[in-house]
C-alpha cells in the first residue's frame, strides 16, 4: 500500500481512530486490509483521498489520477458511495484490468499503481488504487494537468503552468505540452525538409498537417482533432526563430569574447543567440569563428623570434571538438533551470562552455562516469532529432569521450570540467 500524507490536521478526537496521515506513517507497508478501508472511509474524501461508487467514465478517472499522482500521490477507493457506505463492485477484476489500462495508456508518464481488492463478510468487494507521484509532472494524453486541492481536482490553468512546472523542475521537461502554440509557431520548412530526409518519395507527405505530423508522426504534440498541444521540443526544434525567443526565452545562449584568459578580462562582445537549434548552432560557430580559427588537423610549429608581440595571435582549436561541445550545450542543457542560462565564453587561449544543470544527483559519481560517455540525456528526443543528419546539421559524434580525447590531442593539454552550483562547466584549450 503507497504510504502518503494523507491529512494535515487530526480528524478525529479519539486515539483509536486515527488520521489517515498518522495511521499510515506508523504502519508497516503491506497489502490493504479489511480494517485499514474502513479507517480510510470512516474519515472522507481529503487531499489524498477519492472515493467513487463505480468505474464509469475512464477520462474522468484518468484525471483524478493525475490529479493525486500530481499532488505526491494518494489512493482511489471504488465501492463507495458519498455517504460513506460500502456498496461494492460488481467486477472487480474487470475494474482492476481498467485502472492498470488507463494508467498505462491514458496518462503520461505512464504510472504502475498498487491496486488491492478488499472481500467483506457480506460479499460485497471494493477496489483500492494506491499512486505515488515519483516521475512529476504526470499529464492526460490530450495534454492537460490537474491537482487535487482538498477533496476537488482542478486542472492547471495556463497562466500558472508555466510557473508550477519551474517550481517542480521535472526531468522530462522536455516533454511539456505548450498550451499557447499554434501551427504558425513552426518553421515548416525546417519541418518538412527533416520529414523528406527520410522519404522523398513519400506519396502523403505533403498532404500532411503541421500538428498531424508533430502529433502522429513524431510524438512531438499532443492533443485530440480540436486541440494541439506542441511540446517543448518541438517548437526548440521546428519552431520560428521569432516565436522560440518569445515563447521559451530561457532558451536563449550567450556568446561573448574577453581580451584575457577569464572572465575578468575586458569584454569585446557579446551577444545573445535566439532562435530554434538549427539557427543557434550555426549562429555560434559563426561567432567562434570571428575570433578563432577551427582546424581538423593540428597547426605546424613555426620559428618565431622572441619579443613581445603587441598583436596576439588568432587562437586554433579542434574543430570537431568546438562543435560537438556546442551541440552538447544546446541539447543536454536542463531546460527546467529558468535562472540558469547557457553562456559561452570565448578567451585567449580557451573556450569555455557552461551550461544550467542540477548538481543534485549528478556529482561525483555522475560528473565522472559521463568522460567515458555513461550519462543520463536530460532531452532524449532533442538529441535524437538534432544529431540527425536529415535535421541539417553536420554533426560530429562521440559526445565527451571525443571532445576529451581529440582535444588534447590537438591543443596537448586535457580540457576542464567542473561541476557545482547547477552548472556544467566544460573549457577546451588552443593549439
Amino acid at each position: 500500500m503507497a504510504r502518503r500524507k494523507f491529512r494535515h490536521t487530526q480528524r478525529f478526537d479519539s486515539p483509536t481512530e486515527q488520521t489517515f496521515q498518522e495511521y499510515l506513517l506508523n504502519q508497516p507497508a503491506q497489502l490493504t486490509t479489511r480494517t485499514e478501508l474502513l479507517r480510510l472511509i470512516r474519515g472522507g474524501e481529503d487531499t489524498y483521498l477519492e472515493l467513487k461508487v463505480k468505474l464509469s467514465n475512464s477520462e474522468r478517472i484518468a484525471q483524478g489520477i493525475v490529479a493525486l499522482a500530481n499532488t505526491d500521490g494518494g489512493t482511489i477507493i471504488f465501492g463507495v458511495n458519498d455517504q460513506l457506505r460500502i456498496e461494492g463492485v460488481s467486477n472487480p477484476e474487470w475494474v482492476q484490468q481498467e485502472l492498470a489500462r488507463i494508467c498505462r495508456e491514458e496518462i503520461v508518464p505512464a504510472i504502475t499503481p498498487l491496486i488491492d481488492t478488499i472481500a467483506f463478510d457480506s460479499g460485497k468487494r471494493i477496489v483500492a488504487l494506491h499512486l505515488e507521484g515519483k516521475r512529476r509532472p504526470y499529464r492526460t494524453r490530450d495534454g492537460r494537468f490537474y491537482l487535487r486541492i482538498g477533496a476537488e481536482k482542478r486542472e492547471v490553468s495556463r497562466d500558472e503552468l508555466s510557473d508550477w512546472l519551474d517550481e517542480l523542475r521535472p526531468l522530462g521537461f522536455e516533454n511539456i505540452p505548450l498550451q499557447t502554440v499554434v501551427e504558425e509557431d513552426f518553421d515548416d520548412a525546417l519541418l518538412w525538409s527533416f520529414a523528406s530526409g527520410f522519404d522523398d518519395n513519400a506519396p502523403n507527405i505533403n498532404l500532411y498537417q503541421t500538428s498531424d505530423f508533430l502529433r502522429k508522426d513524431l510524438l512531438l504534440a499532443v492533443g485530440n482533432a480540436d486541440e494541439f498541444f506542441p511540446t517543448v521540443a518541438a517548437v526548440l526544434l521546428f519552431g520560428k526563430n521569432e516565436r522560440v525567443a518569445e515563447l521559451l526565452p530561457r532558451s536563449n545562449v550567450t556568446v561573448a569574447r574577453f581580451s584575457g584568459e577569464n572572465g575578468n578580462a575586458q569584454l569585446i562582445e557579446a551577444i545573445e543567440v535566439k532562435g530554434n537549434l538549427h539557427t543557434q548552432y550555426e549562429s555560434i560557430l559563426a561567432f567562434i569563428k570571428r575570433y578563432a580559427d577551427l582546424s581538423k588537423d593540428r597547426p605546424k610549429r613555426k620559428l618565431e623570434l622572441v619579443t613581445n608581440a603587441v598583436v596576439q595571435p588568432r587562437a586554433v582549436y579542434h574543430y570537431y571538438s568546438v562543435a560537438e561541445a556546442v551541440i552538447n550545450a544546446l541539447i543536454h542543457r536542463d531546460l527546467a533551470l529558468r535562472e540558469i542560462r547557457t553562456r559561452i565564453n570565448i578567451y585567449d587561449n580557451s573556450v569555455e562552455f557552461i551550461n544550467p544543470r542540477r548538481t543534485s544527483g549528478f556529482s561525483p559519481p555522475a560528473s565522472r562516469a559521463i568522460r567515458y560517455g555513461i550519462t543520463q540525456r536530460l532531452n532524449p528526443q532533442i538529441a535524437a532529432i538534432f544529431t540527425r543528419r536529415e535535421y541539417g546539421t553536420i554533426a560530429p559524434h562521440g559526445g565527451l569521450p571525443m571532445i576529451l580525447r581529440q582535444s588534447k590531442g590537438f591543443s596537448g593539454r586535457k580540457p576542464e570540467i567542473y561541476i557545482a552550483n547547477d552548472e556544467f562547466k566544460l573549457k577546451i584549450f588552443a593549439a
